[in-house]
């Protein structure tokens, strides 16, 4: 009689049940946990291809950023050339690299604000965020790099070209390409959280990107002066440390940004 009241009485502990699945206490079966899936290379592949599709599709993101260059470049030819003798070296650079900031912030501006909350909950259930973030810095930074070289191209067709070492002068266009690219990616992310995302966006980009418009145009000096590489070694090595930085940030926090 103890033994059969013991028996009535006694506790389901947690096990497999006949089938396989995982069961509770209450013998209910246990639902799994989602763990996050591991980044790879074919993810990285397919989102930045999604990427140059949609672009493709749509034409007027790239196509109105071109505009945007040329209408900025032409409206500083006809400002100088009003006054002759006043673009200096120093105004020619300053002026270049702020255009591209802000081209550089209207064409990642929405990188995440464009993208509809049905996409978005897709993209959760189907892709890693490391594999997300990673691909939207990749594409726009190549979106950059090529909006710079284009831009560099008409701006120095324009407003003349002071630089005597190009070399240079591409590294520097390489380094200042990736890390807007990069920056203004993650704090896109941060702000497409928000209600009103392009003020938050310029408020947390601004104490990143003012350090790192400094440097690039003194490097960029250094390229048109035609300085040895030598002296330019402490603005590249702090331009790339920026870069690394900022990608791995993004790598580690944008997950826990994008399960919010």
């Amino acid at each position: 009689m103890c033994r059969t009241f013991a028996a009535r009485n006694e506790v389901p502990k947690a096990g497999k049940s006949d089938a396989g699945y995982i069961t509770t206490a209450n013998g209910k079966p246990k639902a799994a946990s989602r763990r996050p899936a591991p980044i790879t290379l074919n993810e990285i592949k397919t989102l930045i291809w999604k990427e140059v599709t949609l672009e493709w599709r749509q034409k007027y993101a790239i196509s109105g950023m071109l505009l945007y260059v040329v209408s900025t470049v032409f409206v500083c030819y006809l400002s100088f050339n009003l006054r002759r003798n006043q673009l200096t070296p120093i105004v020619w650079n300053t002026l270049f690299w702020i255009i591209l900031l802000f081209t550089a912030v209207n064409a990642i501006a929405k990188s995440f604000s464009q993208e509809r909350h049905g996409r978005l909950l897709y993209y959760y259930n189907l892709c890693s965020p490391q594999a997300i973030i990673i691909s939207k810095i990749i594409y726009n930074s190549l979106v950059m790099g090529v909006l710079s070289v284009l831009g560099f191209v008409f701006y120095a067709f324009v407003m003349g070209n002071p630089i005597q070492d190009n070399g240079l002068f591409s590294i520097c266009i390489l380094l200042a390409s990736t890390g807007f690219a990069s920056v203004l990616t993650l704090i896109a992310g941060i702000a497409s959280k928000a209600d009103n995302s392009a003020t938050l966006m310029a408020v947390l980009s601004f104490p990143i990107i003012l350090p790192m418009l400094l440097m690039t145009i003194r490097l960029a000096k250094n390229a048109m002066d035609g300085l040895d590489w030598s002296v330019s070694t402490d603005e590249i090595t702090t331009l790339l440390s920026i870069d690394l930085i900022v990608i791995t940030l993004s790598y580690l926090l944008f997950p826990y940004l994008w399960r919010s």
